[in-house]
This record gives structure tokens, sequence and C-alpha cells, in this order.
């Protein structure tokens, strides 16, 4: 079962000490995603929609509600979220994730992230 996604954006943010913006925190949710979907044949991670906008994509449920903080660090704001059982499986992808990409600036994030719309890779 996919887990929630405030329970997911407010891991992510504890890793991060809470040294992290929404736009990180986006890229972060969604390479999360992706990586445990790539490892886990398609199944998803949480139950998360993502929109593609201009700086790529975004879940708007959790843009919404960490927006307050604007470009600046986000506070927790994830009062319902769940916490992971410490034998929980996802709490190891989600420890990699962050391992790899937390240090990483929100531009670079966006460049992970973000392909322009009619960009295609030819090589």
């Amino acid at each position: 079962m996919a887990a929630r996604t405030d329970s997911v954006a407010r891991y992510i943010c504890r890793k991060a000490a809470w040294d992290i913006t929404n736009l990180q925190l986006q890229k972060m949710l969604y390479l999360a995603q992706m990586f445990h979907m790539g490892r886990n044949n398609g199944e998803r991670l949480m139950d998360a929609k993502f929109e593609a906008w201009d700086y790529g994509p975004v879940e708007p449920n959790v843009y919404h509600k960490v927006k307050v903080f604007g470009d600046g660090n986000i506070r927790d704001v994830f009062t319902e979220a769940r916490r992971f059982e410490q034998d929980d499986p996802r709490r190891e992808l989600l420890d990699d994730v962050c391992g790899k990409f937390l240090g990483y600036s929100a531009g670079d994030l966006v460049d992970i992230t973000h392909w322009e719309k009619g960009h295609r890779d030819d090589r």
C-alpha cells in the first residue's frame, strides 16, 4: 500500500533537519517516487499526484501546504503525517534518496528532474 504523501514529505524534511525549501522538497518527493517505482516494478511509494510545472514536477497538495514559507526553509506543518515504523522497508529507500540528493541545491534538483517542453535527447 502506498504511503501518505505528507508522511514522506515529513520524513524527508526531518532527514534534512528542516533545512529544505518547498522547491527542494518537491524535487525530493519526485525522486523518491521514481526511485521506488524503478526498484519495485512500478509500485508507487506514495499517493502523490505530480503535475508538470515551470520548474519541473510538483505535488500540489504539499506545495500549497508549505507555500507559506516562500523560498525559505519549511517548518513542520505535517501535523497529520504518520511515522514510518523502524522496520518499514521504505525507510531504506528514503534514506538512500536523501543521502544521494539532499546535498544538492534547488537549481541542481530542478536540472535533474526537469525537461523543457519539446526537449529531446537524441544521443
